[in-house]
C-alpha cells in the first residue's frame, strides 16, 4: 500500500519538475538556442534569390558571403 502511493509521488513530482524545466527554457531560452553559430536567427523565414527568384535558406546565403 505505502509502496504504490510513495511510486505514484514520485512520478507526480517527476513529472512536475519535468514540465516545469520544460516551461522555463521555452519562456526563457539560453542564447545558443537562439540563434546559429554563424548568428542566424532560428525559424526565419527563407529569402528571395535575387536573379532566379527561388527561395534561400538564409544561412546558405550568410555562409556564401563568409566565403564558406
Amino acid at each position: 500500500m505505502i509502496g504504490g502511493l510513495a511510486t505514484k509521488l514520485f512520478v507526480a513530482l517527476v513529472s512536475v519538475l519535468s514540465l516545469a524545466g520544460l516551461a522555463y527554457v521555452y519562456a526563457f531560452p539560453p542564447p545558443s538556442m537562439r540563434v546559429t553559430r554563424d548568428g542566424v536567427p532560428y525559424f526565419t523565414p527563407p529569402v528571395l534569390h535575387p536573379e532566379t527568384g527561388k527561395p534561400l535558406d538564409l544561412g546558405e546565403l550568410v555562409r556564401h558571403y563568409k566565403g564558406e
